[in-house]
């Protein structure tokens, strides 16, 4: 029985991979982010986070009712709800700054292309990440294939912060001498650092004061005006007695 729930749930991942995997590249040029999906009682609903919602939409809803009708045929969807989300800091999502280096060396070639990285880094740091890595290989600018790296800030390379919250892309980018392959990592600016330790500061205590308190200690008071009182009138009393 185990066997087979596992078996079910590994069917299940594999199939809504293959469906981001043909939303990636059926949705080129839109600046999409990424992709959720989503299972509701009316169906399978898919959430699409991109910067050019206009452009999956299309006039009259013509593109969007085409990604409908393939994802029912290709996968057997019964009824699938594609719901579409703008994502509005473009410069820090990995996936989306790749494609815009992509389609600048397509546009101006492989000559600028040193240009096209700086201006991509410069506008990561300028939206507040923290870090920024791009990585361009590929037969530029000569005819033997290379890689150019383009750093600048803090960036995790290994341990849970570099896997779970560094934001990771690739992509490819045809020119005339050839594929040029694009990597992008990103560190977001509301990443949270294991060696990012803030001390507050101690702050005076308010003591209340508690009216049952104030009672108790005037009694106490009493007693001992008493006890002292009594204490004084004691040796007059003995010597009244002799």
């Amino acid at each position: 029985m185990t066997f087979l729930i596992e078996r079910e749930i590994i069917t299940q991942k594999i199939k809504e991979f293959q469906i981001k995997e043909f939303i990636e590249k059926s949705l080129k040029g839109v600046g999409l982010s990424h992709t959720k999906i989503q299972r509701t009682p009316l169906g399978e609903k898919i959430i699409i986070y991109a910067s050019r919602p206009g452009l999956i939409i299309g006039g009259g809803g013509s593109n969007i009712k085409k990604l409908t009708k393939e994802l029912k045929r290709n996968f057997g969807l019964e009824n699938p709800q594609i719901e579409i989300t703008e994502v509005r800091d473009i410069n820090i999502i990995a996936q989306i700054v790749a494609e815009r280096i992509a389609s600048a060396l397509e546009r101006y070639g492989s000559v600028r292309f040193k240009g096209v990285g700086h201006k991509a880094m410069s506008d990561v740091l300028n939206a507040g990440a923290l870090g920024v890595e791009i990585l361009i290989s590929g037969k530029i600018p000569s005819a033997r294939a290379r890689t150019w790296r383009f750093y600048q800030g803090y960036l995790k390379k290994c341990g849970n912060i570099a896997l779970t919250q560094v934001d990771t892309a690739y992509t490819i980018a045809k020119l005339k001498t050839g594929i040029v392959g694009i990597k992008v990592s990103i560190m977001p600016p509301d990443t949270r650092l294991p060696d990012d330790v803030k001390i507050k500061k101690e702050e005076n205590p308010v003591i209340e004061e508690i009216e049952g308190d104030d009672v108790l200690n005037q009694k106490i008071q009493e007693e001992t005006e008493k006890e002292s009182s009594n204490s004084k009138k004691s040796p007059n009393k003995e010597k009244n007695e002799k």
